[in-house]
């Protein structure tokens, strides 16, 4: 099959899709493609997981808009089902690699997923077929591993045999369907003509531009754009703590920053989460280590996000002082553990990180999430006898607590906001000793 056959077969919809991994973007898009008309088979090595996607559940929970409906709709027309069987992907004319990519504790790339993937595949691989690399995979990855692993398994050359891209998702929690549609996306190719292939691919759910170019470019990307996010949040960050030490607000200066032309603070917060922050600034450093480039602000902007929960450990600290009670003894109740408001997703999770650093003191540390199943509950209930509520993720429900109510129960009125979420004269209303992220004490109210 040439690439011609192939963009025939998109345009009339008779190609078909293999979706590996079937994750945050795995699952989505493979919807989303199935809802297009493709007949898609989606592959994972999670049993339960399959099973809930086969019964048309979907296993992403969380407020996620539109997905649940898709996924039943999807499943129930027949063009959608989930497999952990690389051989159902043998009559596969397309297929899309959705794996996690993590680092490791040395900020290396850790592609184990990835080979796997690619070795798996590469055995069951049909000829003229089209893989498409949608994980975030540091510069220069579909060249030196993808096609070598692929090619190691398959016996097929890349361009002659077989076609490869990348084209990097850009979705968030949340917003998955959304972004899926209305995000521009890069469609990298291994020539140009595979990229243009691509192309007509991804316009079939894609409402926004589609930019054809060569894999580095699209792997350059994607992931420059998250370090860029990475370096705009460690520096609204850094503000925040300038501000507590000179008395002032950050979120009052950050609103008068942005309504200069040109300018656009980013939020500061108790930490970055997620997939994707935390580890893209060094797949794209990576990238510059056989050169021996040295990198200043990607490894700083990371120290300063990865410090915020301890930040915040301090804050709770000085407040549990100010209130005459030891950490070390104390009861504390943590809201939100997802790392991403109103959503499940609890990857790189900043709260994780603060209740490790609690339980390391002795401190006794009570976790509630509305979205997350086992951490969900009364609020009030489990905040009797704390001696502390720390706000982590801003959860919609967590935006109107009453804090009258909440003050009531704790056996010590201590209140730290790690989002901004409360005005500090409300927080002083209800009784509460408290600190707030970026808001020095001179400026509390």
């Amino acid at each position: 099959m040439t690439l011609s056959d192939l963009g025939k077969k998109i345009e009339s919809r008779e190609a078909k899709l293999a979706v590996i991994g079937l994750g945050y973007v795995g699952l989505p898009v493979a919807c989303m493609f199935a809802r297009a008309g493709f007949q898609v088979t989606g592959l994972d090595i999670k049993l339960e997981l399959i099973s809930k996607i086969n019964a048309g559940i979907s296993p992403i929970e969380g407020e996620e808009p539109g997905l649940s409906e898709l996924l039943g709709e999807v499943v129930g027309s027949g063009h959608f089902y989930a497999t952990d069987d690389y051989k159902e992907l043998s009559l596969a004319d397309i297929v899309l690699i959705d794996v996690e990519t993590p680092v490791d504790h040395d900020h290396k790339p850790n592609y184990s997923a990835l080979i796997s993937a690619c070795q798996s595949m590469g055995r069951v691989l049909k000829s003229g077929a089209l893989v498409i690399v949608e994980s975030t995979i540091a510069p220069g990855t579909s060249d030196h591993i993808v096609s070598t692993m692929i090619e190691s398994t398959s016996g097929k050359r890349v361009d002659n045999d077989y076609f490869l891209g990348v084209c990097p998702e850009r979705v968030m929690p949340g917003k998955l369907l959304h972004n899926m549609r209305k995000m521009s996306r890069v469609c990298g190719g291994s020539t140009p003509e595979t990229a243009k292939v691509m192309r007509e691919l991804y316009i079939s759910i894609v409402e926004a531009d589609l930019d054809t170019t060569d894999m580095l470019t699209a792997e350059l990307v994607k992931t420059t754009e998250n370090a860029y996010r990475d370096v705009q949040i460690a520096f609204a960050n850094e503000v925040a703590l300038i501000c507590e030490a000179a008395g002032g607000d950050v979120w009052r200066v950050r609103e008068l920053v942005n309504k200069s032309p040109y300018r656009q603070m980013h939020l500061p917060g108790a930490g970055v989460g997620g997939h994707c922050i935390p580890k893209d600034p060094w797949l794209l450093a990576h990238a510059a280590e056989r050169e021996e480039v040295p990198l200043r602000l990607i490894p700083a902007a990371r120290a300063v996000n990865d410090w915020m929960p301890f930040h915040i450990l301090d804050l709770l600290k000085d407040a549990l002082n100010e209130a005459d009670r030891s950490i070390s003894s104390a009861r504390i109740l943590i809201l939100g553990y997802a790392y991403l408001e109103d959503t499940d997703d609890v990857r790189n999770s900043p709260s994780a990180v603060l209740k490790e650093q609690l339980d390391q003191l002795g401190t006794k540390t009570i976790l509630h999430d509305p979205y997350i199943t086992g951490y969900q509950g009364g609020l009030l209930e489990l905040a009797k006898g704390c001696n502390a509520v720390v706000l982590m993720v801003r959860h919609r429900p967590y935006l109107e607590l009453d804090l009258v109510a909440l003050n009531s129960v704790l056996s010590s009125p201590v209140f730290i906001d790690g989002r901004g979420v409360y005005d500090p004269s409300a927080l002083q209303s209800a009784g509460f000793i408290f600190r707030t992220i970026g808001r020095g004490l001179r400026q509390a109210l």
